[in-house]
């Protein structure tokens, strides 16, 4: 196996790994767009308090979530690691038991990510409905 071979339903190393590093990007530039819309509704020390851990909260989801997949992608590739160092004809284990191996690699891959991504969204969508609150709360309270 190498990292062209496909780990599971599309995906191979080469892909996860871009995964990982555009995911990184990609909520390096969110958290800059948040922080720089937060920005202006900071007008005093009080509004600053209920803002940054807001802020900490998401970086908190957004470190969880790279986290998760460089372990998913150090696992793969100790996987193809020792793949290649097995086969050959003094393969330790059998083609039928390296099947079996990656299927409940993949079951098990799957399920957890597919958990752990389910929980990285409900925890988005509760602390965008908590900026959206305090971005209204923050409003009315400059309007007054």
């Amino acid at each position: 196996m190498d990292e062209r071979d496909e780990l599971f339903k599309g995906k191979t190393f080469s892909d996860l790994m871009s995964d990982v590093y555009h995911n990184s990007k990609k909520k390096d530039r969110q958290i800059n767009q948040l922080i720089s819309q937060l920005h202006p509704l900071i007008r005093n020390a009080s509004d600053a308090t209920i803002i940054v851990p807001l802020i900490k909260e998401y970086l908190d989801v957004a470190v969880k979530n790279d986290d998760h997949l460089v372990k998913l992608a150090a696992v793969v590739q100790r996987y193809i690691t020792a793949t290649q160092t097995i086969s050959g004809e003094s393969s330790l284990l059998t083609e039928a038991e390296k099947i079996q191996l990656l299927k409940t690699a993949e079951e098990v891959f799957e399920e957890e990510l597919s958990e752990e991504i389910q929980k990285i969204d409900e925890e988005d969508k509760e602390l965008k409905e908590k900026i959206s609150n305090v971005k209204v709360s923050l409003e009315n309270k400059n309007e007054s």
